[in-house]
């Protein structure tokens, strides 16, 4: 996989919160670093299509092949391509795990995955990108339930989107079914038919 680079830094590239954290610095400085940053620079119809990528790419932390995969499955889908490629990210495994608050990062969410803490249906799987399917159930194990991330999570994170529901008192979750494009909250805007547009 690519190296995503510090994840401030990319914030700080697209000038907007990416990681969706109240205390990001690009809050404070919505421009470029480096001593250029300021200068106002025209972009071209390119620059802003790799723009938006780039923003999906880091919200989601996947690399570009990963990223071109999620296109190209969207492509052969029956809805909208820009939708459908992020409702797909958006049921990734290590994602649903951060939207159900068992982490209070994706970087959080993505260890407890890779590490065997969670199961899906009573499977343990350790696939960030594995794909949750309406239905299925997401389980945390006994030992990263009394993580201090995890119930700080619990507490701390909103209650999640309409499409997911909660067991707080079990630590357990459930995908009830698919997104819809305005039920996905993103940290910033994004215009997903620029990124089609990019790879097409």
């Amino acid at each position: 996989m690519d190296k995503l680079g510090p994840r401030h830094r990319t914030c700080r590239r697209v000038g907007a919160p990416l990681c969706g954290r109240p205390n990001c610095p690009a809050n404070k400085r919505p421009y470029p670093p480096g001593q250029h940053g300021r200068g106002r620079k025209r972009i071209s119809e390119y620059q802003t299509r790799l723009l938006e990528k780039q923003k999906l790419r880091h919200i989601y932390r996947v690399s570009e092949k990963q990223m071109r995969s999620y296109y190209e499955r969207a492509t052969r889908s029956k809805g909208v391509t820009g939708e459908e490629m992020i409702r797909q990210l958006e049921t990734r495994l290590d994602t649903v795990v951060l939207r159900l608050g068992f982490a209070l990062s994706s970087g959080q969410a993505r260890q407890l995955v890779s590490h065997g803490h969670v199961s899906v249906d009573g499977r343990r799987i350790d696939v960030p990108s594995a794909q949750v399917k309406p239905g299925q159930t997401i389980d945390l194990s006994e030992k990263a339930k009394s993580f201090v991330f995890v119930r700080e999570g619990l507490e701390l994170s909103p209650e999640p989107p309409g499409y997911l529901y909660r067991n707080k008192d079990h630590v357990q979750g459930t995908l009830s079914r698919m997104p819809e494009r305005a039920e996905i909250p993103l940290p910033v805007e994004v215009e997903e038919r620029l990124i089609v547009e990019y790879y097409s």
